[in-house]
């Protein structure tokens, strides 16, 4: 919410403890005799809230923890673990208080004191201590679920990290699980990973754009269920499988929950991704299971997905699968070819991956966020300063390269045949000199931008910005927890809509940031904000600068920094709910209502507000935000410096046209004297459109070529899903009775390979009708309603761009 006038439902699906897959599967336990996607849960943070805990206890109770796992250390004594004095006899009342261990109490197995089995301990560094703490923490969950297990063969592998993990707290040690029998990751080469990759550009290469994007998207989710699927113990498989393949299942099951499975939740030992470590043998005796519970987990759900998600899955999904196990239970297919190529067609290139983790590199707004992020890769940071210039940035070393200020950006490169760079920078040169500068704008500028004067002040260092935020597996420095608290006072007295107890929950949680203005060290404004980076979006939480440093342009500059950090971490796109009050503010910032990011990327992320719009607002990554209207001020100096020097080169005096007394109407343009001296070139439309149109050259066949090239473009656009078939009667029983003429994608590219649309505006018209007909029966606040807005505007674009449009 990015304003006060709102308040959050408490009915409504938030992400706070857990992350969607694309299906919403619910999961078990590992070990239990049927094999089930994880259900994401906050078990995972619980442990990291825990270790949080007892970082911060006092020294003596870190050492009284330690004491019970760490060996004694008194002459020839063999005893490795402190025991608790012998009970009392009788158990004391349950309401009765137990007394704590202290460091003079008799171990039961040597007799030593507490304090001689830690004596090595109390030297060591802090940081040190808490990493054994960690380790405790760790031990005592894997005990605990060792109990719970029912399966004896897991019980063991439970057991053997159970003892490793013990001896490591013991000598001091870093856990590792890759010296023992079971080997290193990987496993196999190619990886499932690699393979089901190569299985989408071999399969859907050459597919329209829309069907590669689809069924990489389906790649994604399979790939994420795997990374997420509780597998069936080797005894629940040991009838279905011969003794060969029973011992080499049995080797991938222990490897994968001591590798993948229980680093998940106990991130002592190195943590592996099932499809980054095991190849095609693993796949192939767990794919018919996995296959056989999607399917049946999808009709379960159906009905509680949105539209085009269960569209995209009872459709595309069971096909993928279908296509998949072919490849995966050939005798010989490409896709596990560690040599594979496949060059992606032109009109996929931009498709191109440039993260290799990703699948198929579709880097897009559609992807899934991750269920079990471990904290490593959640917390990157807790402070980052954004000022230039001022203090240092902190963060982990792997951030750093997306924390450079203001990197450098994609230019698109423009064709000037009539303005050389020479005339440009001579130009420039005079605008920036001051001798040059005359008049009142060199002191008071005209319109002058409204961060204009915070900038200065930026540059002087009496304002900073910094991106900061909580974090349960790190230290936060004293000086961002103040800021914190402040941003927290600010957003509760300039938003008093909210509930205290919700700004304070979403300030102080791990999982949002906040941009903070500071100044004189005290955060006087700020943007609260969560980053989805999966799903490829942002939303905006709260935003807010305190009451007397207002209406100083602090709010715009602060939305630009935002932009600008969020272009270095490739999120283009926000999200807000807005009240009244903040609409005019959000349309300042280019935010619109007209939603262009499709609903299956942020439905279910992000909470819903009452009395409060969505906006969205997509992001240019070739623009730097923060200087975009100095950029722009010295664009239109350039341009009437070119007219003015045009106007001295252009120096012959016209007389006036006496044409129009005679009755003639109108004249073309280039007919006018001196109009083709000043560089004036027709436009597109009125010279190639209306010489070269296919309707008008009467080529029926080029005609059909275009109307199709256009069809097909529409139909590839994210906005043609409503579209693409008729309205079945079953889903909308009272379609047709609003609707007498139906129209709808597919029966528009029947007609046209029936060769239907014998001119141009009858493709139009039809075309025309599918947006009049939605809007028609839609509201203009639903999905649908959008989708035809956005869909028509881009249609027209592209009969203008072929000379087909003149309306």
């Amino acid at each position: 919410m990015a304003s006060s006038g709102a308040t959050p439902e408490p009915s409504t699906s938030t992400t706070d403890d857990a992350a969607r897959t694309g299906i919403g599967v619910v999961g078990s336990p590992a070990g239990n005799q049927s094999e089930q996607p994880v259900r994401p849960n906050n078990h995972v943070q619980r442990i990291q809230l825990r270790k949080k805990q007892v970082s911060n206890w006092p020294h003596s109770k870190k050492l009284l923890k330690l004491a019970i796992y760490s060996a004694c250390q008194g002459d020839s004594c063999k005893c490795n673990g402190w025991k608790a004095p012998t009970p009392p006899a009788r158990s004391p009342r349950a309401d009765s208080t137990q007394p704590l261990a202290n460091f003079t109490d008799p171990c039961r197995c040597c007799t030593h004191d507490l304090r001689s089995h830690v004596t090595h301990l109390e030297s060591i560094d802090e940081n040190d201590l808490n990493k054994l703490l960690g380790m405790v923490v760790d031990v005592e969950n894997i005990f605990m679920a060792m109990h719970k297990e029912e399966d004896e063969e897991t019980k063991r592998v439970y057991f053997y990290l159970f003892k490793l993990l013990r001896k490591c707290i013991m000598a001091n040690t870093t856990p590792t699980t890759s010296e023992g029998p079971l080997g290193q990751p990987p496993f196999e080469t190619p990886s499932i990973h690699r393979a089901v990759s190569n299985f989408v550009l071999l399969k859907y290469a050459h597919a329209t754009q829309r069907e590669y994007s689809t069924m990489s998207d389906l790649a994604k989710m399979f790939l994420h269920c795997l990374n997420h699927w509780n597998f069936e113990a080797p005894s629940v498989k040991k009838n279905t499988l011969s003794t060969e393949d029973f011992s080499l299942y049995k080797i991938h099951y222990t490897r994968w929950l001591v590798f993948c499975h229980i680093p998940a939740f106990c991130d002592s030992f190195p943590h592996s991704e099932t499809t980054q470590v095991f190849g095609r043998s693993l796949l192939r005796y767990v794919f018919k299971s996995v296959k056989r519970q999607l399917k049946e987990k999808i009709k379960n759900e159906k009905n509680r997905m949105p539209h085009e998600k269960r569209y995209l899955l009872l459709n595309n999904f069971p096909r993928f699968l279908a296509q998949l196990e072919e490849e995966i239970y050939a005798v010989s297919s490409p896709i596990w070819d560690v040599d594979f190529k496949h060059e992606l067609p032109a009109h996929l290139q931009h498709l191109q991956p440039h993260d290799p983790k990703v699948v198929m590199g579709v880097r897009r707004p559609g992807e899934f966020e991750k269920l079990m992020v471990m904290p490593n890769d959640k917390e990157q940071f807790t402070t980052i300063n954004l000022t230039p210039g001022i203090g240092k940035k902190h963060g982990r070393p792997e951030t750093g390269a997306a924390l450079e200020p203001h990197a450098k950006r994609a230019r698109i490169e423009d064709s000037c045949d009539d303005v050389s760079d020479q005339t440009i920078a001579q130009i420039i040169a005079t605008i920036n000199d001051p001798s040059c500068m005359a008049g009142p704008e060199a002191v008071f500028p005209e319109n002058a931008p409204r961060d204009a004067a915070v900038k200065v002040e930026e540059s002087k260092g009496l304002i900073r910005f910094h991106v900061v935020g909580n974090s349960l597996s790190q230290s936060v420095s004293k000086q961002t927890m103040l800021w914190l608290i402040a941003l927290q006072n600010v957003f509760s007295h300039q938003l008093p809509r909210m509930p205290k107890e919700y700004i304070t929950r979403l300030v102080f949680d791990p999982k949002h940031r906040t941009l903070a203005l500071i100044k004189d060290n005290r955060a006087i404004g700020g943007i609260c904000f969560r980053m989805f980076p999966e799903q490829g979006f942002t939303e905006i939480v709260f935003l807010a600068v305190t009451s007397n440093e207002q209406v100083k342009g602090y709010g715009t500059h602060l939305m630009n920094h935002l932009k600008d950090y969020h272009i270095r971490k490739n999120v283009l796109h926000f999200l807000t709910f807005a009240d009244e009050f903040a609409i005019g503010y959000f349309k300042k910032q280019g935010f619109s209502k007209d939603i262009r990011l499709p609903r299956g990327c942020y439905q279910g992320y992000i909470k819903d507000y009452e009395g409060a719009s969505l906006m969205h607002c997509e992001i240019d990554p070739r623009i730097v935000y923060t200087e975009f209207t100095a950029v722009v001020r010295k664009q239109k100096e350039i341009i009437k410096k070119l007219i003015e020097q045009r106007q001295q080169e252009v120096q012959k005096i016209h007389p006036g046209l006496t044409c129009f007394r005679d009755g003639v109407r109108s004249i073309p343009v280039e007919s006018i004297p001196g109009i083709l001296e000043t560089g004036w070139k027709p436009a597109a439309r009125s010279t190639r459109a209306l010489q070269h149109s296919p309707e008008e050259s009467h080529d029926h066949d080029t005609l059909q070529q275009t109307l199709r090239q256009v069809l097909n473009t529409i139909k590839g656009h994210s906005s043609a899903w409503p579209f693409l078939k008729p309205v079945d009667k079953n889903e909308v029983p009272d379609y047709y009775e609003h609707i007498k003429y139906p129209m709808d994608l597919k029966t528009m590219a029947d007609r046209l390979k029936s060769h239907y649309y014998t001119t141009r505006r009858l493709f139009i018209a039809d075309m025309t009708r599918i947006f009049t007909n939605c809007r028609l029966y839609n509201s203009p606040d639903t999905e649908y309603y959008r989708c035809a807005t956005v869909l028509e505007k881009y249609f027209q674009t592209k009969m203008k761009e072929l000379g087909l449009w003149d309306k």
